[in-house]
């Protein structure tokens, strides 16, 4: 007697859901990379998803609504890239630095630094798009600064986060811009061994 094979269980609406929002978010940061945002249309991020542009308002709200998704999603693997830079047998200076090295490495990705410092803040607004930093690469350094922080305590720590991140942040755009890559990452991280300052001596083991 011969099997048959067993039937593949078939996907849930919702993994539907999850694989055409990818599909839409995919396409759509394809799109605004190589044309910018004002010179993309809705009817053409649905073709390049493959699905219809009445699926695409199911799933955003508006063009702006999707253009936010893919901007999360960018500084989500930013974030994500940092974290694994950082691992815990390291000390919390050592993991800042690391974590450091790991944002300006992530920020190579093609058309991130556009997405993230250039039309993300023109489209949405500085204010939102800081809300988006700050709760992901952003929290990161500034939690990295408190854990690490040793002869500048006279230092207002969140001015110093915000500070420290638009430096990273221009670091990026001249990166990106053609500038030498290890000369401006020396320099970044120069100037995040000054905000530290100077290492506590270690106690001699008793």
């Amino acid at each position: 007697m011969t099997k048959t094979a067993a039937t593949p269980p078939s996907r849930t609406n919702r993994e539907r859901a999850e694989t055409t929002r990818l599909a839409l978010v995919e396409a759509a940061r394809g799109l605004f990379v190589n044309k910018g945002y004002g010179d993309t249309s809705t009817p053409e991020i649905a073709a390049a998803a493959g699905i219809t542009r009445g699926a695409l308002y199911h799933h955003f709200v508006d063009k702006r609504d999707l253009f936010r998704q893919v901007l999360v999603r960018e500084a989500e693997a930013v974030a994500a890239g940092i974290e694994a830079a950082a691992p815990g047998q390291l000390t919390p200076r050592e993991a800042l630095v690391e974590g450091s090295k790991a944002y300006l490495d992530a920020m190579t990705v093609p058309g991130r630094t556009r997405l993230l410092l250039i039309e993300g803040p023109a489209v949405l607004g500085l204010a939102e798009v800081m809300a988006i930093d700050e709760a992901t690469s952003a929290n990161s350094l500034r939690q990295g600064l408190e854990r690490a922080r040793a002869g500048k305590a006279e230092v207002p720590l969140d001015a110093l986060a915000r500070l420290l991140s638009a430096a990273f942040d221009r670091a990026a755009l001249e990166i990106d811009a053609g500038a030498d890559a290890q000369d401006v990452r020396a320099a970044m991280l120069w100037l995040l061994e000054q905000a530290l300052g100077p290492e506590p001596r270690r106690k001699p083991a008793a």
